[in-house]
């Protein structure tokens, strides 16, 4: 089982200033799953009582001179804490910096070793990141998990295939920031988000205690997927007639999240998506948020990084 790989600048930059920070904020543990096409970070990705998340990029994004061999098919997973790996990356970073002003002329290596840490008796794996000065190299070593076996890199793979199934409706929020301002609001008043989501383009967040209702509204949204028009004579009722009008024909669901999970999907605004678009899986299953990255100065979406999250629901709701 071998792996190695020269990080590229633009690597860097996603895993340092974009990436590891929003992982570092979701929890501390997460998989790092290596194939000969793709490396992917797994958040909760095995557990179904948290947010899972699932940062997928295309290796020539992040890597120059990538070589991986092992007998699960080229596959390698392992888990690791995220805090030590941010902190690696970011310290490497920092030495390439200061020995030869920039990451250009001093590229910094990625590999996996097994070392004999002091007071053990047996090698352990870690994730090593190597740059070489003039005179000197510099290590940073990241312990990491025994590299999972053929059968759970099967499990592993399994569970990430069924994490890919998309919503029948998704909606197009551009401005982020502004869902989450509403939000933070809202996790003063109640534990429990009440999100509706309909094929006209509406998204409707809400909380209530039984003192107070606070809940905001975002119309006519750009629709991927199964989408209807709103009839005319809805147009002049309030949202909470609406939704519950559009939830009788068909034409929306809603469901129930925990107010901290949403808070928790929304740290992957650190990565600086340019959008994110909300959907319910079917049978009220789960609340999908797919990140979107376009191609810089084009408005062509980025097929090489995906970044979606999928939120446990505490109640169905209503399909």
């Amino acid at each position: 089982m071998k792996f190695k790989a020269f990080l590229t600048e633009n690597g860097v930059n996603l895993l340092e200033r974009r990436f590891l920070p929003a992982f570092d904020k979701m929890g501390k543990t997460c998989y790092l799953f290596l194939t000969k096409d793709h490396l992917f970070f797994l958040h909760n990705l095995l557990n179904g009582d948290g947010v899972q998340c699932i940062a997928q990029f295309r290796i020539d994004v992040l890597f120059d001179d990538y070589r991986i061999s092992s007998q699960n098919d080229d596959r390698i997973a392992f888990s690791l804490d995220v805090s030590l790996l941010y902190r690696a990356v970011k310290s490497s970073v920092s030495i390439c910096t200061e020995f030869s002003g920039g990451l250009a002329s001093n590229r910094l290596q990625i590999k996996l070793v097994k070392k004999l840490p002091l007071n053990c008796t047996q090698p352990m794996p870690f994730l090593t990141f190597e740059t070489k000065g003039y005179k000197s190299a510099v290590i940073q070593d990241v312990p990491i998990s025994k590299p999972l076996s053929r059968s759970q890199v099967v499990e592993l793979q399994t569970a990430l295939d069924s994490a890919q199934d998309l919503p029948p409706t998704l909606v197009q929020v551009q401005d982020p920031n502004q869902l989450q301002n509403f939000v933070d609001r809202m996790k003063h008043v109640g534990d429990v988000l009440n999100v509706t989501i309909s094929k006209h383009g509406d998204l409707q967040v809400q909380t209530s205690t039984t003192l107070i209702r606070l809940g905001s509204e975002f119309q006519r949204l750009s629709v991927v997927g199964e989408k209807s028009q709103a009839p005319a004579e809805d147009r002049n009722l309030s949202a909470q007639t609406r939704s519950e009008r559009a939830i009788a024909r068909g034409d929306a669901q809603s469901v129930q999240v925990s107010v901290k999970h949403f808070l928790k999907s929304l740290q992957c605004h650190l990565t600086k998506p340019d959008s994110a678009f909300y959907g319910i899986a079917p049978q009220g299953a789960c609340l999908t948020v797919i990140f979107q990255f376009l191609v810089p100065g084009t408005r062509q979406t980025d097929k090489s990084i995906t970044l979606h999250c999928r939120l446990p629901v505490l109640d169905t709701g209503s399909n």
